[in-house]
C-alpha cells in the first residue's frame, strides 16, 4: 500500500468519525475561536489515527522556499512524557497528564526562516488537535539550554537539529472559556499605515 492511498483511507475514516462531533466547527473562524491551550488531560490514549492525521497537517504547511527544515518526534511512552513535564520550571506541567506528545525539531543550515517554518507547522498541529476534539499546549523549549537538551536526550534527536518546541496531546480534562469575538484587541489592527 503507498503511502498517499494510506493517507487518504486514514482521513476519510478520521473525517467520518468526527464529523458528527463537531459540527459546531462550521468555518475555520469557529475554529480559531474554540481552540484554547489545554493544560489537563483525561485518562484516556490518543488514537494513533488522530496523531497521524495531525501529522499530516503539519506535513502540508507552508515552509520558505519549500525546503521543509522540520521534523516530528512522536512521543506516547508515559514515562517520557512524565519527565518531560520537568524540562523547565514552569510552562511543560501539562505533561504530568498528557497522553501524547508531538516534538518539533528544525534544520537550522538549510534556511534563515526555520523557526518560523517550525512555528507554523505547530500551529497547524494545535488547530488540528481542536478539529480533531483533542487538547493541545505548546511548550516553548529552543533558546532554554537545560530544557532544549533534556528533550533532545529524551527523544534521541541529533545535535545539529534546534529542538523549537513540544506540544502536549490529549483529551480535556478542563474547560476554557472560547475566545470572545467583541473582546478581540482590534486596536492591534493597522489600516495602510500605522
Amino acid at each position: 500500500m503507498n503511502c498517499q492511498f494510506f493517507f487518504v483511507i486514514l482521513w476519510r475514516n478520521v473525517r467520518a468519525r468526527t464529523e458528527t462531533l463537531y459540527e459546531y466547527m462550521e468555518d475555520f473562524r469557529t475554529l480559531c475561536q474554540h481552540r484554547r491551550s489545554i493544560r489537563r488531560y483525561a485518562n484516556r490514549p490518543v488514537e494513533r489515527e488522530k496523531i497521524d492525521y495531525l501529522l499530516q497537517c503539519a506535513l502540508m504547511s507552508p515552509s520558505g522556499k519549500r525546503l521543509n527544515p522540520w521534523e516530528f518526534v512522536v512521543v506516547t511512552d508515559e514515562a517520557v512524557l512524565r519527565q518531560l513535564s520537568g524540562c523547565k520550571t514552569y510552562g511543560s506541567q501539562m505533561f504530568d497528564t498528557a497522553m501524547a506528545g508531538i516534538v518539533i525539531a528544525v534544520d537550522s543550515s538549510l534556511t534563515d526562516t526555520w523557526q518560523c517554518d517550525g512555528a507554523i507547522a505547530a500551529e497547524h498541529i494545535l488547530l488540528a488537535a481542536e478539529e480533531q476534539g483533542l487538547g493541545a499546549c505548546w511548550c516553548h523549549v529552543f533558546g532554554r539550554d537545560e530544557s532544549e537538551q533534556m528533550v533532545r536526550e529524551l527523544t534521541s534527536i541529533p545535535e545539529n537539529y534546534a529542538v523549537l518546541c513540544v506540544i502536549s496531546l490529549g483529551y480535556k480534562n478542563e474547560e476554557r472559556k472560547n475566545y470572545d469575538l467583541e473582546k478581540l484587541l482590534y486596536n492591534k489592527i493597522h489600516t495602510e499605515k500605522w
